[in-house]
């Protein structure tokens, strides 16, 4: 076990498995998400089964657990790289998509966590946390709360729409990337998971992005 911590591979392979399990979460999420624009009496009671309970706690537990070792590890294998390469660090003549988001993953990520905090903020603070502690104001259903959002202020949507896009160039890279240090690394499998890992980032953000622009486009008709 000892190279799985003071090692480069081993420090990959942790990031890669942490994120996989992040990309199951946003999965579970944009699903959840996408069942507010069909019933929004359905979103209410998938809210409140995830409400201040001891499984929805445990879960947001492990979840902020495994951000937070994707994060730091990110961190330490990026200053890693960094100070081996030096100046070249990330050096490429490839200008393709998928090229510079591995280039940037780093600031993408930065930009993920600032959007993070944002939404954590008009969402989980309102709903479980407020519960959790007896405050004020806490909502039960977050229905209201989200259309209430993006309908009523078409900058959030923007805002939105605009993290959405990072995460989407940062999955492009880590979910083929994530497979490849699990060892899906040969010739046929490299541009394979390429491939599937454009398609699966796709289809995570279109899911995601339906809900803001289905309200804000609501809200812009009010």
């Amino acid at each position: 076990m000892y190279w799985l911590f003071n090692s480069s591979i081993g420090r990959k392979l942790i990031m890669s498995i942490s994120g996989i399990f992040l990309i199951l979460f946003l999965l579970f999420h944009a699903t959840m998400n996408l069942v507010l624009v069909f019933s929004a009496e359905a979103y209410d009671m998938i809210c409140e089964a995830l409400g201040a309970n001891w499984y929805a706690i445990a879960g947001t537990l492990v979840l902020a657990g495994g951000f937070v070792i994707h994060i730091a590890y990110a961190t330490w294998l990026t200053l890693q790289n960094r100070q081996a390469r030096g100046a070249d660090n990330y050096a490429s003549s490839n200008k393709t998509q998928t090229e510079w988001a591995a280039k940037n993953m780093y600031v993408l990520g930065l930009i993920i966590v600032l959007g993070l905090a944002i939404h954590l903020w008009n969402f989980w603070y309102n709903m479980q946390f407020k519960e959790l502690l007896h405050l004020e104001g806490a909502v039960s259903g977050g229905s209201g709360l989200v259309i209430g959002l993006f309908s009523d202020c078409p900058v959030y949507t923007l805002i939105y729409l605009a993290w959405l896009f990072a995460i989407w160039f940062h999955l492009t890279h880590g979910v083929w990337s994530a497979m490849q240090t699990i060892g899906f690394n040969n010739k046929t499998w490299f541009p394979r998971l390429k491939v599937i890992g454009n398609i699966v980032a796709t289809i995570i953000m279109i899911v995601f992005a339906v809900v803001p622009v289905y309200f804000g486009i609501i809200g812009l008709f009010k």
